[in-house]
């Protein structure tokens, strides 16, 4: 599967962004996905995903409450609706793909992807 992110930008603070990750080859809804995001001289970081099936999601603490993840099967797409953002949110997010069904509490292991998509960079100014 080839995966793609699209939707960052350049938003003031408080703002909104809605970024989407793209799969083509194969139905995204055969893997379990993670969006990840790494800001300028940190390491990369998980911030939200789910298992195959969808049913349960987990979002990292910094995020929970402002972002949420969605999956669109007929458009083959997860999305990531970012509400409420901040500086520290700066950054460029990626999705990634796992062929696995890892437990919900290893979503957040990088290690547990297979394939990644090109990053999108979101940008929060102050």
């Amino acid at each position: 599967v080839q995966l793609q992110a699209y939707g960052g930008g350049l938003v003031q603070a408080g703002g909104s962004l809605r970024l989407s990750c793209v799969a083509s080859g194969r139905a995204i809804a055969t893997y379990t996905i993670g969006w990840f995001r790494q800001a300028p001289g940190k390491e990369r970081e998980f911030v939200a995903g789910f298992r195959r099936s969808a049913t349960y999601t987990l979002y990292a603490n910094s995020v929970k409450g402002r972002f949420t993840i969605s999956r669109d099967v007929a458009k083959n797409t997860v999305d990531l609706q970012m509400n409420s953002l901040k500086p520290e949110d700066t950054a460029v997010y990626s999705c990634a793909a796992s062929v696995l069904n890892p437990a919900l509490s290893s979503l957040g292991r990088a290690i547990n992807y297979d394939y990644w998509g090109q990053g999108t960079l979101v940008t929060v100014s102050s």
